[in-house]
Protein backbone atom coordinates (compact mmCIF):
# COMPACT_ATOMS: atom_id res chain seq x y z
CA UNK A 1 0.00 0.00 0.00
CA UNK A 2 1.39 3.25 -0.98
CA UNK A 3 1.73 6.28 1.46
CA UNK A 4 1.39 9.58 1.62
CA UNK A 5 3.07 12.08 3.95
CA UNK A 6 4.37 15.69 4.27
CA UNK A 7 4.04 18.82 6.37
CA UNK A 8 1.24 21.09 6.63
CA UNK A 9 1.97 24.33 7.84
CA UNK A 10 -1.01 26.10 10.27
CA UNK A 11 -1.44 29.81 9.51
CA UNK A 12 -3.71 32.28 10.93
CA UNK A 13 -3.60 35.38 12.96
CA UNK A 14 -3.66 34.95 16.51
CA UNK A 15 -6.82 33.78 18.10
CA UNK A 16 -8.73 32.29 15.30
CA UNK A 17 -8.91 28.71 17.07
CA UNK A 18 -5.15 27.80 15.36
CA UNK A 19 -4.34 25.35 18.80
CA UNK A 20 -7.94 23.95 18.87
CA UNK A 21 -8.09 22.76 15.47
CA UNK A 22 -4.25 21.33 15.48
CA UNK A 23 -5.35 19.56 18.71
CA UNK A 24 -8.63 18.41 16.96
CA UNK A 25 -6.78 16.93 13.73
CA UNK A 26 -3.96 15.30 15.89
CA UNK A 27 -6.76 13.66 18.06
CA UNK A 28 -5.10 14.70 21.11
CA UNK A 29 -3.32 17.81 23.35
CA UNK A 30 -0.32 19.08 21.74
CA UNK A 31 -0.91 22.53 21.45
CA UNK A 32 -1.92 24.92 24.70
CA UNK A 33 -5.61 26.61 24.18
CA UNK A 34 -5.98 29.97 24.97
CA UNK A 35 -8.21 33.22 24.26
CA UNK A 36 -5.10 35.58 24.89
CA UNK A 37 -3.23 36.48 21.44
CA UNK A 38 0.25 34.98 21.06
CA UNK A 39 -0.05 32.03 22.87
CA UNK A 40 1.91 29.94 20.62
CA UNK A 41 5.55 30.89 20.68
CA UNK A 42 7.11 27.87 19.26
CA UNK A 43 6.76 26.07 16.02
CA UNK A 44 4.86 23.19 17.46
CA UNK A 45 4.47 20.17 15.03
CA UNK A 46 1.07 18.01 15.62
CA UNK A 47 1.29 14.26 13.61
CA UNK A 48 -1.74 12.79 12.50
CA UNK A 49 -1.06 9.27 11.42
CA UNK A 50 -3.43 7.12 9.72
CA UNK A 51 -3.00 3.65 7.74
CA UNK A 52 -2.08 5.20 4.65
CA UNK A 53 -1.39 8.76 5.14
CA UNK A 54 0.45 11.44 7.90
CA UNK A 55 0.45 14.89 8.24
CA UNK A 56 2.91 16.78 10.28
CA UNK A 57 0.92 19.92 10.98
CA UNK A 58 2.77 23.02 11.95
CA UNK A 59 0.99 25.63 14.25
CA UNK A 60 3.02 28.78 13.38
CA UNK A 61 3.34 31.65 16.26
CA UNK A 62 0.45 34.12 15.27
CA UNK A 63 1.33 36.85 13.05
CA UNK A 64 2.83 40.34 14.10
CA UNK A 65 5.15 42.42 13.76
CA UNK A 66 7.88 41.80 15.83
CA UNK A 67 8.04 44.07 18.63
CA UNK A 68 12.09 42.21 20.07
CA UNK A 69 13.94 39.33 20.52
CA UNK A 70 11.43 37.04 21.25
CA UNK A 71 8.38 38.04 18.25
CA UNK A 72 11.69 38.82 16.00
CA UNK A 73 12.31 35.14 16.20
CA UNK A 74 8.69 34.21 16.22
CA UNK A 75 7.92 35.89 12.55
CA UNK A 76 10.99 34.44 11.04
CA UNK A 77 10.14 30.68 12.22
CA UNK A 78 6.85 31.36 10.58
CA UNK A 79 8.19 32.21 7.10
CA UNK A 80 10.83 30.01 7.12
CA UNK A 81 8.18 26.75 7.61
CA UNK A 82 5.76 28.47 5.26
CA UNK A 83 8.68 27.64 2.64
CA UNK A 84 9.77 23.99 3.72
CA UNK A 85 6.03 23.16 3.67
CA UNK A 86 4.35 21.02 1.51
CA UNK A 87 0.82 22.62 1.78
CA UNK A 88 -0.62 25.66 4.03
CA UNK A 89 -3.96 25.07 5.98
CA UNK A 90 -5.23 29.06 6.34
CA UNK A 91 -7.28 29.60 9.71
CA UNK A 92 -9.86 32.21 9.41
CA UNK A 93 -12.10 33.36 12.07
CA UNK A 94 -15.57 33.26 11.04
CA UNK A 95 -17.34 35.27 13.58
CA UNK A 96 -14.70 38.40 12.78
CA UNK A 97 -14.61 38.64 9.38
CA UNK A 98 -11.28 39.24 7.25
CA UNK A 99 -8.95 42.06 7.96
CA UNK A 100 -5.79 42.88 7.12
CA UNK A 101 -3.41 40.08 8.94
CA UNK A 102 -5.64 37.62 6.91
CA UNK A 103 -4.80 38.93 3.63
CA UNK A 104 -1.18 39.66 4.68
CA UNK A 105 -1.09 35.87 5.88
CA UNK A 106 -2.32 35.01 2.40
CA UNK A 107 0.10 37.22 0.31
CA UNK A 108 3.03 35.05 2.77
CA UNK A 109 1.69 31.67 1.31
CA UNK A 110 1.16 32.65 -2.01
CA UNK A 111 5.01 34.05 -1.64
CA UNK A 112 5.92 31.12 -0.55
CA UNK A 113 4.39 29.09 -3.50
CA UNK A 114 3.08 26.45 -1.46
CA UNK A 115 -0.51 25.06 -2.14
CA UNK A 116 -3.49 26.48 0.09
CA UNK A 117 -6.59 25.63 1.75
CA UNK A 118 -8.61 27.45 4.20
CA UNK A 119 -10.57 26.69 7.25
CA UNK A 120 -13.62 29.01 7.96
CA UNK A 121 -13.65 28.73 12.10
CA UNK A 122 -16.16 29.38 14.14
CA UNK A 123 -19.09 28.75 12.26
CA UNK A 124 -21.20 26.54 15.20
CA UNK A 125 -21.23 30.42 15.93
CA UNK A 126 -22.90 31.78 12.97
CA UNK A 127 -26.61 31.82 11.14
CA UNK A 128 -26.22 30.10 7.84
CA UNK A 129 -26.56 34.08 6.15
CA UNK A 130 -23.22 35.17 8.01
CA UNK A 131 -21.57 32.02 6.90
CA UNK A 132 -22.32 32.73 3.23
CA UNK A 133 -20.79 35.99 4.03
CA UNK A 134 -18.18 34.76 5.51
CA UNK A 135 -17.11 32.00 2.50
CA UNK A 136 -17.20 35.25 0.39
CA UNK A 137 -14.78 36.90 2.07
CA UNK A 138 -12.45 34.08 2.34
CA UNK A 139 -12.60 33.55 -1.29
CA UNK A 140 -11.53 37.35 -1.45
CA UNK A 141 -8.32 36.45 -0.24
CA UNK A 142 -7.52 34.94 -3.80
CA UNK A 143 -5.84 31.66 -2.86
CA UNK A 144 -6.36 29.07 -5.32
CA UNK A 145 -7.05 26.23 -2.74
CA UNK A 146 -10.47 24.71 -1.22
CA UNK A 147 -12.13 26.69 1.39
CA UNK A 148 -13.91 24.46 3.97
CA UNK A 149 -16.47 25.90 6.94
CA UNK A 150 -15.50 24.34 10.10
CA UNK A 151 -15.79 24.49 13.88
CA UNK A 152 -12.38 23.50 15.51
CA UNK A 153 -14.39 23.06 19.24
CA UNK A 154 -16.96 20.69 17.97
CA UNK A 155 -15.02 18.88 14.50
CA UNK A 156 -17.54 20.02 12.07
CA UNK A 157 -16.04 19.81 9.06
CA UNK A 158 -12.06 19.02 10.20
CA UNK A 159 -13.07 15.66 8.44
CA UNK A 160 -13.12 17.13 5.25
CA UNK A 161 -9.75 19.60 5.18
CA UNK A 162 -8.01 16.69 6.29
CA UNK A 163 -9.12 14.19 3.38
CA UNK A 164 -7.66 17.64 1.02
CA UNK A 165 -4.80 18.02 3.04
CA UNK A 166 -4.03 14.13 2.38
CA UNK A 167 -4.21 14.62 -1.33
CA UNK A 168 -1.63 17.80 -1.59
CA UNK A 169 0.73 15.89 0.12
CA UNK A 170 3.48 13.80 -1.79
CA UNK A 171 3.80 9.98 -1.84
CA UNK A 172 6.65 8.65 0.35
CA UNK A 173 7.40 6.98 3.73
CA UNK A 174 5.94 7.91 6.92
CA UNK A 175 8.24 10.67 8.47
CA UNK A 176 8.17 9.98 12.26
CA UNK A 177 7.27 6.75 13.90
CA UNK A 178 3.16 6.16 14.10
CA UNK A 179 2.99 6.33 17.74
CA UNK A 180 4.22 9.79 18.10
CA UNK A 181 1.56 12.71 17.73
CA UNK A 182 4.38 15.44 18.06
CA UNK A 183 8.09 16.03 18.27
CA UNK A 184 7.72 19.03 21.53
CA UNK A 185 10.62 17.80 23.92
CA UNK A 186 8.70 16.11 26.99
CA UNK A 187 9.81 19.08 29.54
CA UNK A 188 8.62 21.93 26.81
CA UNK A 189 5.39 20.28 26.48
CA UNK A 190 5.09 19.92 30.47
CA UNK A 191 5.99 23.70 30.93
CA UNK A 192 3.62 24.60 27.95
CA UNK A 193 0.96 23.10 30.26
CA UNK A 194 1.61 25.38 32.77
CA UNK A 195 1.80 28.21 31.06
CA UNK A 196 -1.73 27.45 29.62
CA UNK A 197 -2.71 28.00 33.47
CA UNK A 198 -1.28 30.89 33.86
CA UNK A 199 -2.81 32.64 30.65
CA UNK A 200 -6.41 31.21 31.48
CA UNK A 201 -5.66 33.45 34.99
CA UNK A 202 -3.99 36.54 33.89
CA UNK A 203 -4.28 39.60 32.15
CA UNK A 204 -3.03 42.68 30.60
CA UNK A 205 0.92 42.74 30.23
CA UNK A 206 1.22 39.52 32.53
CA UNK A 207 0.27 36.46 29.68
CA UNK A 208 3.08 37.89 27.46
CA UNK A 209 5.78 38.69 30.47
CA UNK A 210 5.48 34.97 31.22
CA UNK A 211 7.39 31.92 30.55
CA UNK A 212 8.02 28.48 31.77
CA UNK A 213 10.90 26.40 32.21
CA UNK A 214 11.24 22.64 34.12
CA UNK A 215 14.00 22.21 35.80
CA UNK A 216 13.72 18.54 37.33
CA UNK A 217 11.54 15.63 35.90
CA UNK A 218 11.98 12.61 38.60
CA UNK A 219 10.35 9.43 38.37
CA UNK A 220 10.23 7.70 41.46
CA UNK A 221 10.29 4.17 42.75
CA UNK A 222 6.11 3.99 43.58
CA UNK A 223 5.12 5.89 39.83
CA UNK A 224 5.30 9.33 41.22
CA UNK A 225 6.28 11.95 38.80
CA UNK A 226 8.32 14.65 40.68
CA UNK A 227 8.27 17.95 38.43
CA UNK A 228 9.81 20.85 39.65
CA UNK A 229 9.25 24.23 37.48
CA UNK A 230 9.89 28.11 37.44
CA UNK A 231 7.82 30.61 36.00
CA UNK A 232 9.95 33.32 34.85
CA UNK A 233 8.47 37.18 34.96
CA UNK A 234 10.04 40.22 34.47
CA UNK A 235 9.23 42.45 37.04
CA UNK A 236 8.89 42.11 40.90
CA UNK A 237 5.22 43.35 41.02
CA UNK A 238 4.32 40.77 37.74
CA UNK A 239 6.20 37.78 40.60
CA UNK A 240 3.79 39.74 43.40
CA UNK A 241 0.81 38.76 40.77
CA UNK A 242 2.22 35.41 39.98
CA UNK A 243 2.49 34.35 43.94
CA UNK A 244 -0.83 36.06 44.89
CA UNK A 245 -2.35 36.83 48.13
CA UNK A 246 -0.88 34.68 50.76
CA UNK A 247 0.20 32.62 47.49
CA UNK A 248 -3.42 31.50 46.18
CA UNK A 249 -2.67 32.26 42.59
CA UNK A 250 0.74 30.09 41.97
CA UNK A 251 -1.18 27.22 44.36
CA UNK A 252 -4.39 27.55 41.27
CA UNK A 253 -2.00 27.65 38.76
CA UNK A 254 0.17 24.53 40.11
CA UNK A 255 -3.43 22.77 40.82
CA UNK A 256 -4.99 23.07 37.64
CA UNK A 257 -1.35 22.52 35.57
CA UNK A 258 -0.73 18.95 37.48
CA UNK A 259 -4.07 17.40 36.45
CA UNK A 260 -3.28 18.54 32.72
CA UNK A 261 0.38 16.57 33.66
CA UNK A 262 -1.79 13.97 34.96
CA UNK A 263 -4.20 13.47 32.00
CA UNK A 264 -1.38 13.30 29.58
CA UNK A 265 1.31 11.50 31.41
CA UNK A 266 -1.44 9.11 33.47
CA UNK A 267 1.15 8.94 36.26
CA UNK A 268 0.33 10.83 39.39
CA UNK A 269 2.31 14.00 39.58
CA UNK A 270 3.90 16.33 42.42
CA UNK A 271 4.32 20.07 41.05
CA UNK A 272 6.88 22.13 43.24
CA UNK A 273 6.13 25.54 41.13
CA UNK A 274 8.16 28.45 42.07
CA UNK A 275 7.81 32.12 40.42
CA UNK A 276 11.54 34.01 39.82
CA UNK A 277 12.19 37.46 38.24
CA UNK A 278 14.80 37.93 35.00
CA UNK A 279 14.69 41.48 33.93
CA UNK A 280 14.41 41.48 29.71
CA UNK A 281 14.21 37.79 29.27
CA UNK A 282 12.25 38.19 26.21
CA UNK A 283 15.64 39.47 24.92
CA UNK A 284 17.30 37.07 26.06
CA UNK A 285 19.02 34.98 23.34
CA UNK A 286 20.66 32.29 25.87
CA UNK A 287 17.57 31.80 27.33
CA UNK A 288 15.36 31.85 24.68
CA UNK A 289 17.78 29.04 22.89
CA UNK A 290 16.98 26.79 26.49
CA UNK A 291 13.28 27.36 26.23
CA UNK A 292 13.29 26.06 22.96
CA UNK A 293 11.97 29.19 20.84
CA UNK A 294 14.24 28.84 17.94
Amino acid sequence: MSTRSGFVALAGRPNVGKSTLLNHIVGSKVAIVSNRPQTTRRAIRGIATRDDSQLVVVDLPGVQRPRDVLTERMQRRMEQELEGSDAALLVLAGDQGVGPGDRFIAGAIRNAGVPAVVALNKVDLLSRARTLDALEAAASLDLDGEIFAVSARTGAGVGEVVETLVALMPEGPFLYPPEEQTDLAPRVRLAELIREQVLARTREEIPHAVEVEIDEIEERDDGLLVISARIWAETESQKGILIGTGGKMVRGIGTAARREIEALTGSRVHLDLGVHVRRGWRRDESLLDRLGIE
